[in-house]
């Protein structure tokens, strides 16, 4: 389903205004998920899979806030994960990988993408930071104790906190109001080394 969608992208021709305002809300999720603090303060593997995991991290935190918006935050939400997805298979492409790996590996992508969408929302809604902080470890950090996600799963908090102020006017114009990450990481002398997980 995600390749035919992708194939179907790939054939628009010249982006529509509504297009070029959900590159911009892309582009402003991919700066967010970039910003070297969640690498060297918060602990997000500075790794392809690491850079995957972050940037997903806050592609699903700008969907929790427009699923729950009324009409059309549902469409720019659809757009949005168009969008990310289309990104996702030229990067696979660009890497080399060939016309018969892509649909296999953009397959995968989408599950981890939806569980881990599932995953994080339970724990927000439910307020379960122990949930979260494990979630946290597994998928991001790639740990099997909680403990070191502690920092992020505080920067998450603070990022849905700070997102459900926000209307869809506010999401498209000024961008996600994402915090700062230097606002959450311990002081360096109180954080152990954590292991970086090898890129796939």
């Amino acid at each position: 389903m995600i390749g035919h969608l992708v194939e179907r992208l790939r054939s628009w021709g010249r982006p529509s205004p509504r297009a070029r305002l959900i590159e911009a809300l892309h582009l402003r999720i991919n700066e967010a998920a970039r910003q070297p603090d969640l690498y060297t303060g918060l602990g997000v593997p500075d790794t392809l899979e690491g850079r995957f995991e972050c940037l997903i991290l806050h592609v699903i935190l700008v969907l929790r806030r427009l699923n729950r918006l009324p009409e059309p935050a549902a469409d720019v939400a659809q757009d949005l994960v168009n969008s990310v997805f289309l990104q996702l298979d030229s990067s696979l492409r660009e890497s080399g990988i060939g016309d018969f790996g892509v649909p296999k590996r953009m397959k995968k992508l989408g599950a981890a993408f939806y569980g881990r969408a599932a995953g994080y929302d339970a724990a927000l809604d439910a307020g379960d930071t122990v949930a979260l902080r494990a979630a946290l470890a597994r998928n991001v950090l790639g740990l099997d104790s909680p403990e070191p996600a502690h920092d992020l799963a505080r920067y998450v908090e603070a990022a849905a906190m700070a997102l459900a102020r926000s209307d869809l006017d506010g999401l498209i114009g000024a961008g996600p109001p994402f915090p700062s990450p230097s606002s959450f990481a311990a002081p360096r002398a109180e954080r152990g080394a954590s292991p970086a997980r090898t890129a796939p």
